[in-house]
């Protein structure tokens, strides 16, 4: 009589992407525990959320839209919507309308489509260096290729740039991570080179509304504008209610010209069939009323307040060690090591037993070898904690410095 076998016991073959990603971006969007400072986050402020404003929403919503609100809708997102953000985006010399405009859940998601629907595997991306790791996570299943974009290349070195690749990513405004505000005569040349070139703009801009000096820039929509009836541009635009009224609502936007957006719902039809109808419902609520505009003054004096004292906390704790500027709008401080040999992969473990977190320059390359570098963000915690976190940052650093090779 034979014996029963035990079952062999597998496990998965899991794909090999996987073997690449990072471990600090769920450590970005984690609640810490009171004796953790998280610098490393690109968070709003909760206490500028407008709670009151979106319950009111929530209840005009459920009113005005009843079973839809709760239903499957558009691929494309609800037309309500689309049609309050191409408005935001009109101006006098272009018109937007819904067929430019496709609805996701967080400008996250619309970077995810748009490397499924223009990156076959090992193709190449032109980028901003150091750049978004969001995005690098977003395309990592794709394994592209990085090439670094030169906002100061001459035209043709630029439009060679450009045509060699699948598409441009950039953040003009506040570039994730750096901070960097990028000139419009350098946008303009960008724009000029795709034109030439036939390129495509990804133009990624969570922060445009967050100038604390100066006067906000043209966007590269607003300068790829050019009159027609139907906007048929080389730029998409990526827009977000997470910094101006709340993450948790996860409503994002891409604007392009119409062929693309229809590219982008065909991919996105595939990964959520739409983004929930409920809170696009309180999204053409809200942006209705005006509420992400009547905050955004409260928000700007908030984080300037903020943005100064971090800055000012790392010009007498860090400024010995890091090289940084002060950034003129945005959620972030860059900070680059002097000596070149400061390894803030190394140095994260010891901050974030110290109490402190941030986020390395590695998670912001594609080939993890920008290790003195840091990010450091000043929109989440009040005056007080930035500079509890900075001397909890800079006692860290000493303590990696002294520790045995």
């Amino acid at each position: 009589m034979s014996t029963p076998t035990e079952p062999v016991k597998t496990q998965p073959r899991y794909a090999r992407w996987l073997a690449t990603t990072n471990v600090v971006t769920r450590h970005i969007v984690a609640t810490y525990g009171p004796d953790c400072i998280n610098l490393s986050g690109g968070l709003p402020a909760p206490e500028i959320y407008p709670l009151a404003a979106i319950e009111a929403a929530t209840q005009r919503a459920l009113a005005r839209f009843k079973h839809r609100a709760v239903s499957y809708g558009p691929v494309e997102g609800m037309k309500e919507l689309r049609m309050a953000i191409a408005a935001r985006a009109s101006t006098p010399r272009q018109r937007f309308g819904a067929e430019n405009v496709l609805i996701t859940t967080g400008s996250l998601q619309a970077l995810d489509l748009l490397g499924k629907i223009l990156v076959e595997p090992g193709e190449t991306i032109l980028a901003q260096f150091p750049t978004y790791l969001g995005a690098l996570d977003a395309w990592r299943p794709r394994t592209p290729t990085y090439r670094r974009l030169d906002w100061a290349a001459d035209p043709m070195s630029l439009g060679q740039a450009v045509s060699g690749a699948q598409f441009v990513y950039c953040v003009p405004n506040f570039s994730n991570p750096t901070g960097a505000l990028i000139a419009t005569e350098s946008r303009q040349r960008l724009l000029a080179a795709a034109q030439r070139a036939g390129g495509v703009l990804v133009e990624d801009d969570p922060y445009g509304a967050l100038f604390y000096d100066g006067v906000a820039l043209p966007s590269l929509l607003d300068l790829s504008s050019d009159g027609s009836e139907i906007y048929r541009g080389p730029v998409v635009h990526l827009g977000t209610l997470s910094k101006s009224i709340g993450p948790g609502l996860r409503i994002g936007w891409a604007i392009a010209e119409p062929k693309m957006i229809e590219m982008l719902s065909l991919a996105k039809q595939g990964a959520d069939i739409g983004t929930g109808t409920f809170a696009q419902g309180v999204a053409v609520e809200l942006l209705d009323a005006g509420i992400d505009r009547a905050v955004l003054p409260d928000m700007l004096a908030l984080y300037t307040r903020r943005r100064d004292a971090l800055v000012a906390a790392a010009g007498e704790h860090l400024g010995l060690r890091f090289d940084f500027t002060a950034p003129v709008g945005g959620m972030f401080l860059w900070l680059t090591a002097k000596d070149p040999a400061l390894d803030t992969d190394a140095l994260w473990p010891i901050a974030f037993a110290a109490g402190v977190s941030f986020c390395p320059g590695s998670v912001f390359d594609p080939t993890a070898r920008l290790k003195n570098a840091m990010r450091l963000n000043f929109t989440l915690n009040d005056e007080a904690q930035l500079v509890e976190g900075v001397r909890r940052l800079a006692r860290a650093v000493e303590r990696h410095l002294q520790a045995p090779a």
